[in-house]
């Protein structure tokens, strides 16, 4: 490509181009060899043009990621129930690690600690989101709920991911819902409705 060329690759299509050659890198190179020099020179930009974008190589891989798939934040499960919207979460994840493969994943889980905190918020967000929706029906207590326990299900299956290097089979991802969570959630929905009825009558 000529100086002139590549100088009207600009923005949007720089960036593709970029986020492009960062997965034939992961192709050919797997995580541990992927690297900012290598990247730029398969996009035939400078180190300097990607440095401007991303702080390090676990930021640029992200970055790929979200480029190549959609996003959670931008499809939101909503099933009409509590269940199967947590369902749609924990699959949404074990399709993603399949997808993404277990290099890479294990790779940016050893540099997590590069990436902004922003970065871990993507399903928690999804849960709260999921848990507003499940209290307007009367599902859950919102008051029932600790920022610990809507993150349990996807804590569970991303050990579950990082613990056996296999996709989650679904069965264990239903066991997680069906066995774990949803008993946890009702139990102390039904715990904080008992003490709200106590504390009502006491005060009669």
């Amino acid at each position: 490509m000529t100086g002139e060329a590549k100088a009207r690759r600009r923005g949007p299509a720089l960036e593709a181009a970029i986020l492009d050659a960062v997965w034939d890198e992961l192709d050919a190179s797997g995580y541990a060899g992927l690297t900012i020099e290598n990247v730029a020179a398969r996009a035939r930009t400078g180190k300097q043009v990607i440095y401007r974008r991303w702080q390090n190589r676990a930021d640029l891989a992200l970055a790929a990621m979200r480029h190549r798939y959609a996003s959670l934040a931008d499809d939101v499960p909503d099933t009409g129930n509590l269940r199967d919207d947590v369902l749609a979460v924990l699959r949404y994840m074990a399709r993603r690690f399949q997808e993404f493969g277990s290099d890479l994943v294990h790779g940016l889980m050893a540099e997590a600690h590069q990436l902004g905190p922003e970065t871990f918020e993507v399903i928690p967000d999804a849960m709260a989101v999921i848990l507003r929706r499940a209290a307007g029906r009367g599902e859950v207590s919102m008051d029932a709920v600790t920022p610990r326990i809507a993150r349990m299900p996807a804590d569970l299956v991303r050990h579950e991911m990082l613990l056996t290097d296999r996709p989650v089979p679904d069965g264990v991802l239903v066991e997680i819902v069906d066995e774990m969570f949803l008993p946890l959630v009702r139990a102390r929905g039904r715990d904080r409705r008992e003490e709200r009825a106590a504390a009502t009558g006491a005060s009669r």
